[in-house]
């Protein structure tokens, strides 16, 4: 019922800046009009554009890593704990990074945020693999963390802005584009670095065209500082300047308390456990495969399938989250695949090696109910940034230990069995605070009750 109300509301206020009144005679509004609404029209179509090739910028740094990590360990000399270390960094950078985001969004405004995070990625993703030792290849990589860590906080802000009565829909088409990029990564890097003479420097460097290519269509909306996209000309009249001084001061609201609300907090750790769960598969997942008899090329295109199961399911998941009052029975059904995946993962890797990738693949998809959680949960666009920095920082740092205690059990243990078995004890804290956060509220009431 919230969501139908939340929608209804931003339909409201939707049409209400896209059919500004335009003061003077009817002709010559009609004519103010019809000058606006191609540059506003070319302006959304630029924006969606954008928003696409950022999402699918957005995991390729990781999966692309974990389809050769055993030839980056090799080339690297790093040892198991130091591989985990390595699996550990994105979590870590995105805790950090992602927290400045609002701020540098508030400064410059996001449109130019997100175009410097897809230059940064860019530039990490190519010098990383040449940058000499494992020192180096750490810092190219968290250049290009950085960038992907501010785009992450950003898009479910810009989603809110600019398309507030489609989040559900607009969430979906970013979360599948996302999914696309991760599974293409995973499923394109072994055989591209074997058509590249077999070097793994190649096989990864040469996803930063695809970053460079995302830089593009943010370059038109740098000078963007969060002005509502409605395209109003310079010559409103007093009433639509006062509305628009309204809309300035709903956006520029006192920062919440943002601590005081348990639904930001079971947010925060619900997105901390869906992190450390899809972080250990991107890294590790093909390692098991591996491991357990699996080829390489094989075991890339398993991991590609557990990333690719996210395209349809991360459309179809957000439109049916801002469907139903209540997100908590989503979560479970979710959590219950990644504990089928993972008893299948411990019991017979090999055999079911197909179907323990497709479960896990559902169990993924947590990431896209939290982004429209995250939507769903706050009122403004300022609340929205709020808690998804707040959800996204905060998550990211409880999900650092993950993968690297991952790869701490694995060497010391030498066998998969200890880590599976930490992978499915913490689905189920996941599924519990995947129930609270999913619950019918928003975090200005919250804040305000206490």
């Amino acid at each position: 019922m919230m969501g139908l109300m939340v929608s209804e509301e931003t339909r409201t206020e939707s049409r209400t800046t896209m059919q500004p009144d335009i003061p003077g005679p009817p002709e010559q509004a009609g004519r103010t009009l019809r000058e606006t609404s191609p540059a506003r029209a070319w302006t959304t179509r630029l924006v969606i554009l954008g928003i696409v090739l950022s999402a699918l910028n957005l995991r390729p740094a990781i999966t692309s890593l974990g389809a050769l990590l055993e030839e980056v360990r090799d080339g690297l000399g790093m040892s198991g704990s130091v591989a985990g270390l390595l699996t550990s960094v994105p979590p870590l950078c995105f805790a950090v990074f992602g927290v400045m985001a609002p701020r540098l969004a508030r400064r410059f405004g996001p449109g130019a945020v997100v175009c410097a995070g897809m230059a940064a990625i860019a530039t990490g993703l190519l010098i990383r693999p040449y940058a000499g030792g494992t020192v180096g290849f750490l810092a190219g990589s968290a250049l290009a963390l950085m960038g992907i860590a501010v785009s992450n906080v950003l898009m479910p802000v810009i989603v809110k802005r600019w398309f507030p009565d489609r989040v559900g829909s607009m969430t979906g088409l970013y979360s599948m584009a996302l999914a696309l990029g991760t599974s293409a990564a995973a499923a394109v890097t072994v055989p591209m670095t074997e058509a590249l003479d077999g070097s793994w420097q190649y096989g990864l460097a040469a996803w930063a065209a695809l970053a460079a290519a995302a830089v593009l269509p943010w370059i038109p909306l740098v000078r963007d500082r969060g002005a509502a996209p409605s395209g109003r000309s310079d010559r409103s009249g007093p009433s639509d300047r006062s509305d628009g001084r309204q809309r300035h001061a709903r956006d520029e609201a006192p920062a919440l308390r943002i601590t005081r609300s348990r639904t930001a907090w079971a947010l925060a750790v619900f997105f901390g456990l869906q992190a450390t769960a899809a972080y250990i598969t991107m890294g590790w997942m093909a390692q098991i495969f591996r491991d357990a008899g699996v080829a390489a090329s094989t075991a890339g295109l398993l991991l590609a399938v557990t990333m690719v199961m996210g395209v349809p399911l991360a459309f179809v998941i957000p439109r049916l989250a801002t469907r139903l009052p209540h997100q908590g029975p989503i979560a479970l059904a979710l959590g219950a695949c990644g504990l089928a995946g993972y008893a299948g993962l411990y019991f017979a890797p090999a055999a079911g090696a197909w179907l323990w990738a497709l479960l896990l693949g559902v169990s993924n998809c947590a990431f896209p109910l939290a982004l429209t959680m995250v939507g769903m949960r706050a009122r403004t666009g300022a609340g929205v940034a709020q808690l998804s920095a707040f959800a996204q920082s905060t998550g990211y740092l409880i999900s650092i230990p993950g993968p690297l205690l991952v790869g701490v059990l694995y060497q010391h243990s030498g066998g998969w069995g200890l880590p599976i078995a930490l992978m499915a004890a913490l689905m189920i804290p996941q599924m519990a605070v995947g129930v609270l956060a999913g619950r019918n509220r928003t975090v200005e009431e919250e804040a305000a009750a206490r």
